[in-house]
């Protein structure tokens, strides 16, 4: 009885533990809410709008999508997906290998596991991370992914981000500032933007975990009630002991 008990409790406190795992040096952690289907269909907006002219998720299909995220077929084609798509078809990117290899010197990555692969965190503090310099050949750089090999696609909707350290550093400078007027979105709606769109590459790299989380506390419930049984079962058959 006590080794069960021990048992759920550890059940109930990993995802405790998931969340408090340390994460890489100067990249702050936070908290991706899978679930939020708002957020992820708001998330899949920004990628297919700003990410995927070069970027694909091709293990992944826009009916899938449309299933997991509560987007109906025909919205899904007209909105997300490209002229001429089936609903089956894998979220390629149309930009050609060899284009690619021409504009950046090397293919493109696909991004279905960049959340799996660099993590959560990572992202966030990337897409935050990027500042004008106009020695690189996109005029940007990154202070998480230094000479960054992309633009930063998001500046639109950002602003110009430049570097905002007066004095030269032992330490290479990372506080960056926005010029006032330069992006469509105020800092607040900016932050939301890239949290959304680094939650659906989450759940694009584990589409699972929707469900699976919800299975989870399903389990969880059982195994409570299931304790509950058994102690009221000892209850019953020692009552009369001694």
């Amino acid at each position: 009885m006590k080794a069960l008990i021990a048992f759920v409790l550890l059940l109930l406190l990993s995802p405790l533990t998931v969340l408090a795992a340390p994460v890489a040096s100067g990249v702050q952690p936070m908290v991706i809410d899978v679930t939020d289907k708002a957020a992820l269909r708001d998330g899949a907006n920004t990628f297919v709008g700003y990410c995927m002219g070069c970027h694909g998720t091709q293990f992944q299909r826009y009916q899938t999508v449309a299933d997991d995220l509560g987007i109906p077929y025909e919205q899904m084609l007209q909105t997300l997906a490209p002229a001429g798509a089936s609903i089956a078809d894998p979220m390629q990117t149309r930009l050609l290998p060899e284009d690619a290899k021409a504009w950046f010197g090397a293919e493109v990555p696909d991004l279905t596991l960049i959340a799996r692969v660099r993590g959560s965190e990572w992202l966030y503090a990337y897409l935050h991370g990027f500042y004008a310099d106009p020695a690189r050949p996109w005029g940007v750089n990154n202070t998480v992914y230094p000479n960054v090999g992309m633009p930063n696609v998001l500046e639109s909707l950002q602003g110009r981000q430049v570097l905002d350290c007066a004095e030269p550093t032992a330490q290479p400078c990372t506080r960056l500032r926005v010029t006032p007027g330069t992006g469509s979105l105020d800092a607040r709606q900016f932050d939301d933007k890239v949290r959304n769109l680094v939650a659906f590459l989450a759940y694009s790299a584990d589409p699972v975990q929707i469900k699976s989380r919800q299975i989870g506390l399903y389990v969880l419930l059982y195994l409570a009630v299931l304790i509950l049984l058994a102690y009221l079962l000892k209850r019953e058959y020692w009552k009369d002991v001694g």
